[in-house]
């Protein structure tokens, strides 16, 4: 079925079960990398916060066999768990003194961001963008994010470079940042400490020297990779330079340089796994990057 008809006959449908005090509409939501998604918002009169719930995924499960009926009911499903309880007042995010504190920055690729970027304050990276965001915290929508864009800015009476400046002390309090061995990785996903399958730990490590360098909320940590120090911290404990390959938006890979691995090969690594494995929201960059301790610095090779 046809996204734009399919999206109308779920508003038609949400409007019908919640009665005419309830409106639903669907706006196109630029998301990472230039993808557009439906948004579907559903808002009462006076309602200042309207979560938004993406029709992609329902599309797909009702061309997988799901009835619409089916579909509808867990679309208000979700609406239900994700509407503020309380009446959230965003009144607050007109003022820059309510939001410098926790103004942070992550990073997204230029390429592909091409129409974002006209839209947001960013500085260029490499091929690469320092955006920024407020990280929300409160009791009626929990933690989340609210991308600032040049209305924003202007709104505040603020600049990129001040932008910049709070983003780099707050990103890194709020968000401090961790480098784990891979192994530490598989049994955090894994949910185990490595005891169960008898791992020798420095033969893990021996076989697999990459490390992993996010956040400890390890939501968008890719940009750990440009906090200050960090990468010299890194490299001096490694005594090395350091490929930096990037696994996605949440999080980068640290392999210690030996003059072993050919650049070409993990370039091909990227590249699989930003086709196989990567969410194509979750894109990073197909670049592999070079930390060296000399000049203190990184570079795209």
């Amino acid at each position: 079925m046809d996204m734009e008809v399919f999206a109308g006959k779920i508003c038609a449908a949400v409007e019908k079960e919640l009665g005419r005090e309830f409106q639903a509409e669907i706006r196109e939501v630029r998301k990472n990398n230039g993808i557009l998604l439906h948004g579907l918002l559903i808002s009462s009169e006076g309602q200042a916060v309207v979560p938004t719930i993406y029709l992609e995924r329902f599309l797909e499960a009702h061309e997988s066999g799901m009835t619409f009926e089916e579909v509808v009911r867990r679309v208000l499903s979700v609406y239900e768990r994700s509407n503020p309880k309380g009446c959230a007042d965003m009144d607050f995010f007109k003022s820059f003194g309510n939001v410098r504190d926790r103004i942070c920055y992550r990073l997204i690729g230029r390429r592909g961001n091409e129409g974002l970027l006209e839209e947001i304050p960013y500085v260029e990276f490499l091929d690469l963008a320092i955006c920024f965001y407020y990280a929300y915290h409160g009791e009626e929508l929990g933690d989340g994010t609210i991308l600032i864009y040049n209305s924003h800015m202007e709104m505040w009476g603020t600049c990129t470079e001040e932008l910049l400046e709070l983003a780099k002390r707050n990103t890194q309090k709020l968000f401090p940042w961790v480098c784990c061995s891979m192994e530490e990785v598989i049994n955090e996903v894994m949910g185990t400490d490595g005891t169960e399958d008898g791992l020798d730990e420095g033969l893990f490590q021996q076989e697999v020297p990459m490390k992993v360098l996010s956040n400890r909320q390890r939501v968008h940590g890719a940009v750990c990779m440009v906090y200050p120090d960090v990468l010299e911290d890194i490299a001096r404990k490694e005594g090395r330079d350091l490929y930096i390959l990037p696994s996605s938006i949440h999080e980068v890979i640290i392999l210690p340089y030996t003059g072993n691995e050919p650049a070409s090969a993990l370039k091909t690594m990227i590249e699989e796994v930003n086709t196989t494995q990567v969410d194509p929201q979750e894109v990073l960059s197909y670049s592999l990057y070079y930390y060296s301790r000399d000049t203190h610095s990184v570079m795209q090779v």
